[in-house]
């Protein structure tokens, strides 16, 4: 591949190394291995239960690890447009038809009154029409309800990230997801009076985002008696790809520079290894809740992390004893018994390593990032489902899959995952340091066979896109991992504008 002096410089200028980039040319061309499967994780096999004597012990183990004055950080993923949210009212905008027609369209305008944005939708009609959105119904003009929420002019909902839409009603005013996820920082992620929350934001929202958090954190530091120590991140550029045609050589834009995009959500693993942080809750900026059901959600985010803590505090002192080398035989049995039951990293052979390599094993076993996943029972909701997956060394651990990283010709896998119990909602408890408190450098731990090929078009013309390993998937590969089953009431996601329909938004 010959790179012209101007493709140098824009490489150089993401901070992208040409070795990189001719890895990624390559991987188009040799595509990414699927992963070899034990079979889907279930209660009893990589899934805790806890039951509810466990559950407030848990509780209780999260307070005081609280009370130590760790230092917790909540990290949202908030960089998403709410764009795909929507999908149908931008298809209905663009219609030839002018009144609602499709179920979609039906349930969006019958029920306009209840979304939590339906107040600034009305006053900004009033301002731009001189009418509020009931007058403009009655009269058929659908569509001029539908820009005004859309269009930049508008509240320019088609362009904002998800996190600044309002979500919800309260007395006070509407809320946003980011105003939500303060209020959770403060009830289960604050020690020493002091809450941390750090949000992925996307380059072009985030002096928006920043104003907006400014204009807010006040009044719940004020209702939660707590300080608010509130940080932002960008993607990096240099996580951004390179884009192919279909024959895998670089594609180019029409004014011949080459075309670099987002690598997906496994690029923030090199923002989570940023973060000063004991332990780090990861959720997704969409799937709050109101007040009124954040009960369920605080005591259970306050259970996985209870486990957490418990599994971390059990790998430190066994990590101690192997380093200090005045370990028995017995001491041994039990770490082999605290790796495949507890965390559930199994290895065939096991038996037949001596004593001096059974420790290397062990102790690299232990010594690694660890979380805790919460679970929810498939209901059919999509999301990465709950595998013990085979490593490189040959042993198999909990992993996170998609569909995209299991073989569609594998009858057996295919039945695995249409037959898996549970998936996960991106509902995680990181653990990023060592014992001895330093912290891990969490690329180190990324499966760099996990990325994936996506096919997408731009000006016309046919590309191939390349994913980085996913960020709960094979970016957190080489990690400890357990899951544990939590309530279905956990797990409230906003995919499309309707969602907010639903009771647990209302």
């Amino acid at each position: 591949m010959t790179l012209s002096e101007k493709d140098l410089q824009q490489i150089a200028a993401k901070g992208i190394t040409v070795e990189k980039l001719e890895q990624q040319l390559g991987e188009f061309k040799t595509g990414f291995p699927f992963l070899k499967l034990e079979g889907p994780a279930a209660i009893g096999k990589g899934i805790v239960a806890p039951k509810p004597d466990e559950v407030k012990e848990y509780v209780g183990v999260w307070n005081e690890y609280k009370a130590e004055g760790r230092k917790i950080v909540k990290f949202v993923p908030a960089s998403g447009a709410a764009s795909r949210m929507f999908k149908d009212i931008f298809a209905f905008a663009d219609a030839e038809y002018d009144v609602p027609t499709t179920d979609f369209e039906k349930k969006y305008f019958d029920n306009i009154e209840r979304f939590a944005f339906y107040d600034a939708l009305n006053a900004i009609l009033f301002k731009k029409e001189g009418k509020g959105v009931k007058e403009l119904i009655a009269e058929g003009e659908y569509k001029k309800v539908a820009k005004a929420m859309l269009d930049k002019e508008g509240l320019n909902y088609g362009q904002l990230p998800k996190g600044m839409l309002l979500f919800h009603n309260y007395e006070e005013g509407a809320r946003t997801p980011m105003e939500e996820h303060l209020v959770e920082g403060a009830l289960y992620a604050a020690s020493n009076g002091e809450a941390n929350v750090h949000f992925t934001v996307s380059h072009e929202h985030l002096d928006f985002f920043k104003n907006k958090v400014a204009e807010k954190y006040e009044t719940y530091a004020k209702k939660y008696d707590i300080n608010f120590n509130i940080s932002f991140s960008e993607q990096k550029p240099s996580t951004d790809t390179i884009a192919a045609n279909p024959d895998g050589t670089p594609f180019r834009n029409n004014d011949g520079s080459l075309l670099f995009r987002p690598g997906g959500h496994g690029a923030l693993i090199e923002n989570l290894n940023e973060i000063d942080a004991d332990i780090i809750f990861v959720k997704n900026i969409d799937n709050v809740v109101p007040d009124r059901l954040k009960e369920e959600t605080v005591e259970w985010k306050q259970v996985i992390a209870g486990v957490l803590v418990t599994l971390q505090k059990k790998a430190f002192a066994y990590l101690e004893l192997l380093d200090s080398g005045k370990y028995s035989h017995d001491d041994l049995l039990e770490i082999i018994r605290f790796v495949q039951e507890d965390l559930c990293c199994r290895k065939a052979d096991i038996k037949d390593l001596e004593d001096a390599d059974l420790v290397i094993y062990l102790r690299n076993k232990l010594n690694r990032p660890m979380r805790v996943a919460g679970v929810v029972k498939n209901v059919g909701e999509p999301g990465g489902g709950p595998f013990l997956a085979y490593n490189d060394d040959g042993t198999y651990s909990l992993q996170i899959l998609e569909s995209s990283q299991i073989d569609k010709k594998n009858e057996t896998y295919m039945k695995y995952f249409t037959e898996g119990t549970h998936f996960n909602p991106v509902d995680l408890v990181c653990a990023v340091k060592d014992y001895k408190g330093q912290p891990f450098n969490l690329p180190n731990f990324v499966d760099r066979k996990t990325g994936f090929i996506s096919s997408k078009s731009k000006n016309g013309k046919e590309l191939l896109a390349l994913e980085l390993p996913g960020l709960w998937n094979g970016a957190m590969s080489n990690w400890n991992t357990v899951f544990v089953e939590v309530p279905l009431g956990t797990f409230n996601p906003v995919k499309t504008v309707n969602d907010l329909l639903r009771e647990q938004h209302q």
